[in-house]
């Protein structure tokens, strides 16, 4: 599970004519840490940004926020009504190779960004990388971009945060480690007392929530704990009391 933020990343509409009457600003943040929600939201976008938040906060960065992603079009170019060129393509569509560039504040202009430029883009990255919510008011349209920011270490996310630590606790002691192996590692009493008990699909699950998040790498099968990792390990480590230290091996 992870932290979730949404961020004003900027208006589509025109906020200088339509200023936004809860007053947001490019780079208010509005944040769910885990159990509580941080910061100021108007409510006529809340109802639609917080669903979208709770799918981050279960999937991470891992979620493509929209079906739109798997669209080719995004890769073609602008077209141009052609009926003689119906005997190719069915249709009769001529291919424009250019970008056009739409008005800053029209319906044009808030595609995706990267889509129908030519030259294409290299990378098939349209719609994947960020979950954006624009405002309903059409005439501002405050746009927001939610990303999964961190590894939830609050509310009922504590024990699985906490299991993910004495993963990269045991990784960081075995560098190179086979990351099918993992669970190897882990003593009858580490794997059934504490909560979650530990099985091969859960160790999979922390693992990779643990390398989306950059705290470990697994190349050819094999995991190692990153820098960041580390820190975030040691950082874990230095706010356990004693006898948690000692309940957890560390």
């Amino acid at each position: 599970m992870f932290k979730v933020k949404a961020t004003v990343v900027g208006f589509l509409g025109d906020e200088e004519k339509y200023p936004c009457h809860y007053q947001h600003k490019i780079g208010d943040e509005f944040i769910y840490d885990g159990e509580k929600f941080v910061g100021r939201i108007c409510a006529h976008v809340a109802s639609a940004l917080i669903p979208r938040m709770m799918t981050l906060c279960a999937s991470g960065p891992r979620v493509i926020p929209t079906a739109g992603y798997y669209h080719p079009f995004w890769y073609s170019p602008v077209s141009a009504k052609d009926p003689s060129l119906k005997k190719y393509d069915g249709l009769g569509f001529r291919n424009v190779f250019k970008t056009y560039v739409e008005p800053k504040h029209s319906l044009a202009s808030q595609i995706p960004s990267g889509a129908f430029q030519w030259p294409p883009s290299k990378e098939r990255n349209v719609s994947m990388t960020s979950s954006m919510v624009v405002c309903g008011d059409t005439r501002t349209s405050t746009a927001f971009e939610i990303e999964a920011f961190d590894l939830n270490d609050k509310g009922d996310g504590t024990p699985y945060f906490r299991r993910e630590m004495t993963i990269l606790h045991k990784i960081l002691s075995k560098p190179g480690i086979a990351a099918d192996k993992i669970l190897n590692e882990f003593s009858k009493d580490e794997i059934e007392i504490p909560y979650p008990a530990l099985s091969p699909v859960i160790v999979q699950v922390l693992v990779e929530e643990l390398e989306v998040m950059g705290y470990l790498e697994i190349q050819n099968g094999k995991a190692s704990v990153t820098k960041k990792g580390e820190a975030k390990l040691n950082a874990f480590k230095e706010d356990l009391s004693a006898e948690e230290k000692q309940a957890l091996n560390m």
